[in-house]
């Protein structure tokens, strides 16, 4: 008999050639199939990781046209207003980029949304997970993973709107040194060895070009790999219905189902992004001048995510005891020990609930926040904290568009910092209970139907429809809080 087989292709030939060193068709069978559940929260962490990969190629444009250099030169370019003015090399190479450079004014604002963007999906992404109790065993190490990213996000951000060298730039420079110069004993050598020397001192820009574009998004990247890591170990978690136990993952595959709406809504993220840097612009340093340690620049403000750490100091009234010979600002000094101290506590909030409520099993099922009252308004409380002090933070701007006296934004927010949170809390947890309750007479007696019936004694009732099994297991699929269920006698 004559051999029949089909002689493989040169593209089979390669693909076996690579399979039998690198095991990627093993590989491929195993991850490429991978489920991944649909709902639309989970496109936040998405938009980080898109957001992500637009600021790196950004950034690496950018790098080619930017001078990290504090030394001083006479401007003559494009922007005529500025023309003979002495500045840095780094502002008068980011005025280069914003008007000389083809697209570089575009770039630029991409590359400022875009961080903007990052930040802003990081946090959303946190709350979602936050509120939905996906943090549980054995995600902790993810959870402090994405942790790690925000916290080194706030001050990627930092030292990179510090780059330019402009009035408002150097305006939150002069915050940074005096946060420093509140820390006890220590205070002076910090700023010395941060600025290199007495403020603003003259490598500043270097060191802080050499932690933004390669030490930190080093880390973060390695944080990424390894994040995205874990949810292929851990696979992803899934809201409760019909067929979804902790064992098993309900949804579409990775490959083709899962790429290709993955590729879209990048470009769609992209795009959003590129509207967003074109149409609107974000931190016109040319409008601000160069850096001159004698001058602050009006209505400064930081970009949003460190809002609250400025809202923190400017509520602070201005303490000040001396002790043993050295003075304490503790209006500067306690901000500074707080500002760490509202991060850390979202990142160690999964170790502090699991040892409240003695809980060592797996999860792999979500919480509807309604579900668990106490977390749930412990998340909104935190969120009042968070937006308190962000007006904290514009108390001048607040004042001046409101027409108020300054003082009493300030107080108000002095007493809003604790009295809010409070109430936040209180009535977040009632509302919880209050919709368990409303789950549990769904359950008991049927979704209304608008269909009123005279009972044959004269009362008018209204009909109720049962719900279908579906939405039964949703609402039942929880363990309810002691207050809801109802005592034996």
């Amino acid at each position: 008999m004559s051999d029949t087989r089909v002689p493989p292709t040169r593209g089979e030939r390669v693909a076996d050639w690579f399979d039998g060193r690198l095991g990627i068709h093993t590989f491929g069978r195993k991850y490429l199939r991978k489920v991944f559940p649909d709902h639309w929260s989970f496109l936040l962490g998405e938009i980080c990781l898109y957001s992500f990969a637009v600021l790196v190629l950004t950034g690496v444009y950018l790098t080619f046209f930017f001078h990290p250099s504090m030394n001083e030169v006479t401007y003559h370019g494009s922007y005529v207003p500025l023309n003979g003015v002495r500045m840095s090399e780094a502002y008068a190479s980011t005025l280069d980029i914003s008007f000389d450079v083809r697209g570089g004014l575009l770039i630029r604002q991409l590359h400022h949304w875009a961080a903007l963007v990052f930040v802003a999906g990081m946090l959303t992404h946190m709350m979602r997970h936050f509120f939905t109790g996906s943090f549980r065993k054995p995600r902790e190490v993810n959870w402090l993973f994405g942790w790690l990213l925000l916290f080194l996000g706030l001050f990627e951000g930092l030292f990179g709107y510090s780059l330019p060298d402009d009035l408002l730039s150097g305006t939150g420079l002069r915050f940074v040194d005096g946060a420093l110069l509140s820390v006890p004993i220590v205070g002076t050598y910090l700023s010395m060895f941060v600025f290199g020397g007495e403020f603003p001192g003259h490598d500043i820009v270097a060191r802080f070009y050499s932690l933004h574009v390669l030490v930190i998004p080093g880390i973060m990247a390695a944080l990424v790999v390894a994040h995205l890591v874990l949810v292929v170990y851990h696979k992803h978690t899934q809201f409760a219905g019909p067929g979804r136990t902790e064992r098993n993952v309900i949804g579409a595959p990775f490959f083709p189902v899962y790429l290709a709406k993955a590729g879209g809504f990048f470009f769609l993220v992209f795009g959003v992004l590129s509207v967003m840097a074109a149409v609107a612009t974000i931190n016109p340093v040319w409008s601000y001048g160069p850096y001159r340690a004698d001058q602050v620049s009006t209505g400064a403000q930081p970009d949003w995510y460190l809002g609250f750490a400025e809202g923190l100091v400017r509520i602070m009234p201005g303490w000040e005891v001396t002790l043993w010979g050295h003075t304490l600002v503790l209006g500067v000094l306690i901000p500074v020990v707080v500002f760490p101290l509202l991060l850390v506590f979202i990142g160690a909030y999964p170790f502090l609930e699991a040892r409240a409520g003695g809980d060592g099993r797996e999860h792999h099922l979500l919480d509807r926040p309604r579900n668990r009252p106490v977390r749930t308004a412990i998340g909104a409380a935190w969120i009042s904290v968070y937006l308190i002090l962000l007006a904290g933070g514009g108390n001048d701007i607040v004042a001046t568009r409101l027409h108020l006296s300054i003082n009493t934004v300030t107080w108000a927010v002095r007493i809003g910092l604790f009295a809010v949170p409070a109430v936040v809390f209180v009535v977040t947890r009632r509302i919880c209970l209050g919709l368990q309750l409303k789950d549990r007479e769904l359950v008991e007696h049927g979704r209304p139907t608008g269909v009123i019936k005279r009972l044959p004694h004269g009362e008018y009732v209204e009909l109720h429809e049962p719900l279908d099994q579906a939405a039964l297991h949703t609402l039942t699929a929880h363990r309810r809080p002691a207050e809801l269920v109802e005592r034996e006698p």
